[in-house]
């Protein structure tokens, strides 16, 4: 099951955050080999009871991955390298760090993924595939329902259908704590739907539409790439997953809390 071996892959983060491993000098694929061999088989059972009690835990484990100043990430679908530490000090580092926010246009997304040491084009699109799954808050999307840019009308990339459908569940002035699901299709399954949405306009966050309606944009032909080839996207995922994985790790001390 394709969405099950991502999910179990994500979950690797949770594991290696709490997991006391011994100093090494280098990362390395069989890092937790002699310290937990049994890693892998663990965290399949944790999480498929995890998941049966919570269809979101996935998307929640991939979104830890990705604000947690891009730490450790592995599982049984590819072999990244492991013995990271930095993991025990990412949310000090979140403080000085400029996340991709919802409401990002793409020059801005572009920006963020090129300071962090991503590239703008590929690893952008295919890790905003990552919404395939899971919940945002009207709180991150009703400025495009009613007062878009400050215009005093909807963001005009949504679609209209989905625009009736998201105001009926996020008034003005409503919950903003209510959930909608990212994904209109298939919203608890790992796929390519989302990039099917894109093109059809029914991205749920601006920073998600504005990678295929923003005009001259780069990344439009990646979407329309991995909406029809479900393949390519998961193999451009894998490589985009270990690209951020690897960035800038800290090992040994320079890793652990003083």
């Amino acid at each position: 099951m394709a969405s099950l071996r991502y999910l179990l892959a994500a979950a690797l983060v949770v594991a290696f955050v709490l997991e006391g491993s011994p100093s090494q000098a280098q990362l390395s694929p069989s890092f937790y080999s002699s310290t937990c061999p049994n890693v892998l088989n663990i965290i399949e059972d944790v999480l498929k009871k995890a998941f049966s009690s919570d269809i979101r835990i996935g998307a929640s484990l991939i979104r830890l991955h990705f604000h947690d100043c891009f730490v450790d990430s592995g599982g049984p679908s590819w072999a990244v390298p492991l013995g990271r530490r930095d993991s025990r000090t990412a949310n000090r580092a979140l403080a000085n760090q400029k996340l991709p926010g919802p409401s990002d246009t793409l020059d801005v997304l572009k920006s963020s993924f090129r300071n962090v040491g991503c590239n703008d084009n590929f690893d952008l699109v295919a890790l905003s595939g990552a919404h395939t799954f899971g919940r945002a808050q009207c709180r991150f999307f009703r400025g495009r329902l009613y007062d878009f840019n400050n215009t005093g009308k909807p963001d005009p990339t949504l679609d209209r259908t989905l625009l009736k459908q998201l105001r009926e569940l996020c008034p003005q002035g409503g919950n903003g704590g209510v959930l909608a699901n990212f994904d209109v299709k298939t919203p608890d399954v790992f796929d390519n739907k989302y990039f099917s949405n894109l093109r059809l306009r029914k991205g749920l966050l601006q920073s998600d539409q504005e990678l295929f309606s923003t005009p001259g944009a780069d990344t439009a032909a990646i979407v329309e790439d991995f909406g029809r080839n479900q393949n390519a996207f998961f193999k451009n995922f894998v490589t985009s997953m270990i690209r951020m994985g690897n960035l800038k790790p800290l090992q040994e001390i320079k890793g652990r809390l003083d």
